[in-house]
């Protein structure tokens, strides 16, 4: 056996972390259309509308072994959709069959690392009712990442020493591997309709010793849009639709001959080489659709460090920085940017769309992958819509409004295996005193993120996170959070949590060893008494709390959080608490209706003084509803009761 499968037996023995079940060739079961894994009727209203059909694999005919369910950090299952997946030796399959027309597929999907890292390429037969169509060729290249923060892709990296206990194991190599996960888009020969059977097989021959299949999703793919009206294509300027030759400098001729003449620009369907920032102000770039104008290109070393201290370049669309005066009115709409990051340098500025924004500008139906960060903004900018794009297997957050930014709308948007937020608001101290303000995440979907939350709010004023569906968070954040941290700006006016469905969150933070809550806030650079309302929401299946408040110890005495209101909120399903308060301060709750919970409703141990009433006042108001009591219980760390799967609330 080789030294790469003796690793890959290694390594699925750590990763795996739950019960491999294996199953037999069987009759196929019926298809089953899920939402962040769970039955579409639960989460009606929540998250983004997407134009395709997602099925789990563990819930199609498959051969393999069903991996999961698993929540613990550095494990395959608990990076995988709905914390489950299918595990494939050479010769085994997984077989979905379609629920509606499709023509195209995005599979999810794991296999190994290569010993000294790097990654690993491994072919995936794909056949379609039997009749072979294509053989895909998965990669690792873009996984895989071990240690501590900013993490490293040499799986024999060595822990940082600090006061944290490491996880698993400061001496078991690789150590803390993370970020399992990659995804694919492909296109079909033809489409296929409802009742039709696609299948996933691994080739007898494989360098890869296991090949893990998460979540596929289908999709009816229209044909190219047509160039519009009063544009001008980039390959009259010389850009090359075969991605031989650098199509960058073909574009920015485009771009300058459209702002004369007050047009636009129109990339059409091809492959586009890319490998440097296209700077944008006062232009519309449309592609023919991001299945079919693809922006792809390299990350490159840089001869010295850029003036934004990046030291490589990557295909990105860039907003002048707000320094030079920011950009307004500009429009990206209906293409890819297919970049190639695999490692995480905070200085570089490798992103999909970056710089500064506004003005009325829009960013709407991109696809995103491969980004450090898909989209960072930095302010100050004002007046932006970011609506009905994908970003998947960024290496840090998948969107970030950093720096006085105001005004922005985020809509629509469908986020996947982020390396840290998915989506975050940033409002971080500045001299000039700007603070991130007015802006709504709303109707987006955010799943798996590796690190961190699924969406964040960094101080700021009037900002709002609604109507959004998060699941899957995996370490070190949860599915929504509100923290004074990372030198933010005090939060001021209303931050509204609103309408809001959470899907297993709550984990395991693992340097304080101490479980989540599905939507948890937490003081500490400054006490957080703005008005924050949580309301008309639903935690489903928490792994330990469905609310958790709390402060850092070394400042308990010093910061609080106040003026919170809870209202007409639904919880199905706590491995622990409903509320557990680690601080002072004070909330209300109204109309809080839970079930399944695994320990007593209410955790409060405060700033654990334990010399009167808890510092932090529970403050129950009517139409409470499940098992509510006093709120003088205190359990550092309760026991935890997996509960049931979620199911309609009658």
């Amino acid at each position: 056996m080789s030294r790469s499968h003796l690793l890959a037996v290694a390594l699925t023995a750590a990763l795996v972390g739950a019960a491999l079940v294996t199953q037999p060739a069987a009759a196929a079961p019926a298809p089953r259309i899920t939402r962040a894994g769970l039955d579409p009727a639960l989460v009606t209203g929540r998250g983004a509308d997407v134009p395709f059909v997602e099925q789990e694999a563990e819930n199609a005919a498959f051969t393999g072994e069903k991996i999961g369910p698993g929540r613990e950090a550095y494990t395959l299952p608990a990076e995988a959709s709905g914390r489950t997946a299918v595990r494939l030796q050479p010769e085994q399959y997984v077989e979905f069959t379609l629920t509606s027309p499709a023509n195209a597929f995005t599979l999810r999907y794991s296999i190994p690392d290569a010993p000294a890292g790097g990654g690993i390429t491994a072919p995936l037969d794909v056949t379609v009712n039997g009749k072979h169509k294509q053989t895909m060729t998965l990669t690792s290249q873009y996984a895989w990442l071990y240690g501590m923060y900013p993490f490293s892709n040499d799986p024999n990296v060595d822990p940082i020493p600090g006061w944290w206990k490491p996880e698993p194991d400061p001496v078991a190599k690789p150590f803390r591997p993370n970020h399992f996960y990659d995804e694919q888009r492909v296109l079909l020969d033809r489409t296929y309709r409802a009742g039709d059977r696609v299948r996933f097989a691994v080739p007898r021959t494989t360098p890869a010793a296991w090949t893990v299949l998460d979540v596929a999703d289908f999709e009816l793919v229209g044909a190219p849009l047509k160039q519009p009206k009063h544009s001008l294509d980039v390959r009259l300027f010389g850009a090359d639709p075969t991605g031989r030759r650098d199509a960058a400098p073909a574009i920015d001729r485009a771009i300058a001959a459209a702002k004369r003449l007050g047009w636009s620009v129109f990339i059409p369907a091809g492959t586009f080489q890319v490998n440097r920032h296209i700077i944008v102000d006062r232009v519309t770039i449309r592609g023919a659709g991001n299945w079919w104008t693809i922006i792809k290109g390299r990350v490159l070393p840089l001869a010295e460090p850029a003036p934004d201290k990046s030291v490589h370049s990557a295909p990105g669309f860039y907003g002048k920085y707000a320094a030079d005066g920011g950009s307004t009115g500009v429009h990206l709409s209906d293409f890819a940017i297919e970049s190639d990051v695999r490692e995480r340098i905070d200085t570089d500025q490798v992103n999909g769309i970056g710089g500064a924004i506004g003005g009325g500008s829009t960013i709407e139906n991109l696809y995103l992958h491969h980004t450090k960060v898909g989209i960072w903004l930095d302010g100050p900018m004002d007046g932006l819509l970011i609506r009905n794009n994908v970003i998947t297997d960024a290496i840090a957050d998948g969107m970030n409004l950093h720096l006085g930014v105001s005004n922005v709308r985020a809509t629509n948007n469908f986020v996947r295996n982020s390396g840290d937020d998915g989506l975050a608001m940033w409002s971080e101290a500045n001299p000039a005193g700007l603070v991130n303000h007015n802006n709504v995440y709303d109707h987006n979907t955010v799943q798996t993120p590796v690190l961190a939350n699924n969406i964040a709010i960094y101080g700021g004023r009037d900002n709002a996170v609604t109507d959004n569906l998060v699941a899957d968070p995996i370490r070190e954040g949860s599915t929504l959070h509100a923290g004074s941290r990372f030198n933010a700006t005090p939060f001021e006016g209303k931050l509204t949590f609103a309408r809001n469905t959470t899907v297993r969150g709550g984990p395991r933070d693992l340097n304080w060893d101490l479980g989540l809550g599905a939507i948890w806030l937490y003081a500490l650079q400054s006490t957080m008494s703005g008005t924050i309302e949580i309301t008309d929401s639903s935690f489903l299946d928490s792994t330990y709390n469905a609310m958790m408040f709390v402060v850092d110890w070394p400042v308990k005495d010093d910061y609080a959080i106040t003026g919170v209101t809870v209202r007409d909120i639904l919880v199905d399903g706590t491995g622990t608490n409903v509320v557990n308060a680690r601080v002072g301060g004070w909330a209300t709750f109204e109309n809080v209706d839970a079930r399944n919970v695994g320990a007593p409703f209410v955790n409060n141990c405060g700033t654990f003084h334990f010399d009167g009433p808890p510092e932090f006042d529970v403050r129950l108001l009517g139409g409470n509803d499940g098992g509510w009591t006093g709120a003088t219980w205190c359990e550092d760390r309760p026991a935890v009761v997996p509960p049931p799967p979620p199911s309609p609330w009658n």
